[in-house]
């Protein structure tokens, strides 16, 4: 049982991180891979709300002297789950946000092509500088994406733990039930042979009665 508690903290371990690798990713985003992540994020969260309601149901199986600490440890896990999904919704606020700016300044930059050359270097400086920025964000981003291979194969391998163990349980379930069955019927044969045995003793002793009052009945008229 507390073999089955630690693979779901792992499993909502990898969840939370492909959590919080997404959300950083998305204020970098915009139209329909914008869109996709928050789709995936949306299903990471059920995912980990699922995972919390699976130990819960855990927790109640174990001893009391147990069930404190790990409710304890589950509670935190809510309160970490609660954070990210405020982080979640402040994320695609700034989203937003980020894509009315982004119009906004370049209507800004139409409006200064007839600027004078001063003003032209200085916007291209600005531009060497956002090139320079936009590369060190693609290249964070070429880490998320890794990261996000990574807790993926992770989360993979974990599942099919999870199939394996659910899989033993069952079949350990079955042979608990075979086991039953295989004692009752122990038991009724061993019920079976002391009747049998009862029996027999009752006709041994009945015969052993008729043989010796035949003896008697003999002896009694040879006098």
């Amino acid at each position: 049982m507390a073999a089955l508690i630690d693979v779901y903290e792992q499993q909502y371990a990898v969840i939370t991180a492909d959590i919080t690798s997404k959300i950083g990713r998305l204020s970098n985003l915009s139209g329909g891979e914008r869109r996709h992540v928050i789709s995936e994020l949306d299903k990471l969260f059920d995912e980990a709300k699922e995972l919390m309601e699976q130990m819960g149901l855990e927790v109640h199986e174990l001893k009391s002297s147990d069930q404190s600490k790990l409710k304890t440890r589950i509670e935190s896990y809510k309160a970490e789950l609660k954070r990210l999904e405020q982080e979640f919704s402040n994320a695609k606020k700034s989203s937003v946000n980020s894509q009315d700016g982004y119009s906004e300044r370049i209507e800004l930059y139409s409006e200064c092509v007839s600027l004078n050359e001063e003003q032209k270097q200085r916007l291209l400086d600005n531009a060497e500088t956002v090139e320079r920025t936009g590369k060190k964000l693609t290249a964070g981003y070429q880490v998320l994406l890794e990261t996000e291979d990574i807790g993926n194969q992770v989360l993979r391998d974990l599942h099919s733990q999870r199939e394996t163990i659910q899989k033993s349980r069952s079949r350990l379930r079955e042979t608990n039930a075979e086991l039953g069955r295989s004692n009752r019927i122990i038991n009724a044969m061993i019920n079976r042979s002391l009747q049998h045995r009862f029996l027999l003793t009752a006709i041994a002793i009945s015969f052993c009665l008729v043989v010796m009052i035949s003896i008697y009945i003999s002896a009694t008229r040879s006098r």
